[in-house]
């Protein structure tokens, strides 16, 4: 007799074309997680895959060694993306495991570390004034065009070593790679991006090494030269600084300011005391943080998760928007809180693929969101809520903040 459990038989839910670009999103994902922990979802560029939704899962599905983070180690099978699969994945932090993932990260953790960014602290604080100093006397300005974007692109391109000047084009590029693959075109797009980003960056790494300099690009190429980093690794490298290092920032500051003008106790609690930013900035990642519909693993084996068996050669999606969300870790998870003396959100990830990066957003948003709240008295939204611009990307962050203010008392 065979004893095997007999598994259930789950609907598809099509991921929405449209799911980061929507005022809120969260009432898609609340309904998954509310089906079950886990559920078959169908990927924009229509892979099935399944998705994580519960916050304890995705905690032990993040440091679950049978779920990869190398699309290639899926199998190619009919119907199935090479997108997904892996045929243009890149050998990077993102898309590696254990050794080379370790390997990779211990090249650049030093540079990222908490007490080395807040080094940096003074910079990005000089950077935020000096973005604003125009700004102040307007009373009007785009938020995002104007602040939070060029804030964290240049405080990325000083630490690596990319020249400002070129900030306008690797933004143009990042964005159409962050696209979502919900066409061939879309696909076809990204596809270019990356094309073009990585001759922008080979380009600059061969610059590099006629012409060291204190950045941390001439770091990784001088490692590059002692074979700890070949040349494909080295690019890649690069290019998912450059890219994950601004613009998840961009949408953490935007999206941030934009909670607040629609709070406006909250904003003035910020105000008041200017000692609750850290803790609003944690709150800002765990209820609309940047990566929200989640990040990607790959099935080695059979694995059960949430009580649901998936097999080997899977897409499993560890959704960080519902675990962020979800009632069963957070109380009152649909608001937003100040006040939440245990805040375990999972925006930056958990394991051994935790963001890198995470001590510097956390300094350039307190810093920049802060400065904001500092110099732009009177500060409120130029738009209605409903007609604001979401960017069309992977990504949640606003296409456009438009806000007005005192000029009279901005300082």
């Amino acid at each position: 007799m065979d004893d095997r459990a007999v598994l259930p038989v789950l609907p598809v839910h099509p991921v929405p074309a449209d799911l980061e670009r929507r005022p809120d999103p969260y009432p898609w994902l609340n309904h998954l997680r509310t089906e079950g922990p886990v559920q078959r979802i169908r990927l924009r560029d229509g892979s099935d895959a399944w998705m994580v939704t519960r916050h304890s899962d995705v905690l032990a599905a993040a440091g679950d060694p049978r779920l990869s983070s190398d699309p290639r180690r899926l199998t190619a099978q009919p119907g199935r993306s090479t997108r997904i699969a892996g045929g243009n994945a890149l050998p990077s932090m993102l898309t590696t495991d254990a050794p080379d993932h370790t390997r990779l990260r211990r090249l650049v953790s030093r540079a990222f570390t908490a007490r080395r960014v807040e080094t940096l602290r003074p910079r990005v604080r000089d950077l935020a004034r000096e973005l604003l100093d125009p700004i102040v006397p307007r009373g009007h300005a785009d938020l995002v065009a104007e602040f939070a974007f060029p804030l964290p692109v240049a405080v990325i391109c000083e630490l690596l070593g990319v020249p400002f000047a070129d900030r306008a084009y690797f933004s143009r590029q990042s964005s159409d790679l962050l696209r979502p693959p919900v066409d061939a075109a879309a696909i076809a797009l990204a596809d270019a991006a990356r094309g073009r980003l990585r001759d922008y960056l080979a380009d600059l790494v061969a610059s590099k090494r006629t012409g060291r300099a204190d950045d941390l690009l001439s770091d990784l190429v001088a490692a590059g030269e002692e074979q700890r980093l070949t040349d494909e690794e080295l690019i890649s490298m690069a290019l998912l600084l450059l890219v994950a290092g601004h613009e998840t920032t961009v949408n953490l500051i935007g999206t941030g300011v934009w909670l607040l003008l629609q709070r406006p106790a909250h904003l003035e609690a910020l105000r008041t005391d200017p000692q609750l930013l850290p803790s609003a900035v944690e709150e800002f990642l765990r209820f609309d943080g940047p990566v929200m519909t989640g990040v990607a693993r790959y099935t080695t084996t059979d694995v059960e998760i949430g009580g649901i068996t998936i097999a080997a050669d899977q897409i499993v999606i560890l959704s960080t928007g519902a675990a962020n969300r979800d009632p069963q870790r957070f109380e009152r998870p649909d608001e937003v809180r100040f006040d939440r003396a245990d805040n375990p959100h999972v925006a930056f990830g958990h394991g051994p693929h935790f963001c890198l990066g995470a001590a510097l957003a956390r300094v350039e948003a307190v810093e920049g969101i802060g400065a904001v709240l500092r110099r732009l008295p009177g500060l409120t939204a130029a738009t209605a809520p409903d007609s604001l611009r979401w960017r069309p990307s992977v990504l949640r962050g606003l296409q456009e903040l438009p806000v007005t203010f005192d000029p009279r008392s901005a300082r």
